[in-house]
């Protein structure tokens, strides 16, 4: 079991920074490739971010490619999501989550947070 708890979440104006922490515990935090998927309300999860065991293989998706960087701190269980050039289409629960491979898809995550609110006014 692992269990993952976000928090950074908050409200700011459009292009703010934010940076998201997933803190992990349970089984070694390294055994597994993690992600940030987004939902907003009414709409479908979406994958944002995900990153392989040791860091070295990212993946975005192109909504937020070149704006957010996905990173991970082993030693501290923690994964981390940094938000530049916030939108107001970014609004959003943010959601970590915890899979065997680098899945784009929801259904490949086995572990799931509880989410943290983002909000980007205009």
């Amino acid at each position: 079991q692992v269990q993952l708890v976000e928090s950074g979440g908050g409200s700011v104006q459009a292009g703010d920074s934010l940076r998201l922490s997933c803190a992990a515990s349970g089984r070694t935090n390294s055994n597994y490739v993690m992600g940030w998927f987004r939902q907003a309300p009414g709409k479908e999860r979406e994958f944002g971010a995900a990153i392989g065991r040791i860091g070295g293989i990212t993946r975005y998706a192109d909504s937020v490619k070149g704006r957010f960087t996905i990173s991970r701190d082993n030693a501290k269980n923690t994964v981390y999501l940094q938000m530049n050039s916030l939108r107001p289409e970014d609004t959003a629960v943010y959601y970590c989550a915890a899979a065997r491979g680098l899945y784009v898809e929801a259904s490949g995550y086995d572990y799931w947070g509880q989410g943290t609110q983002v909000t980007v006014s205009s």
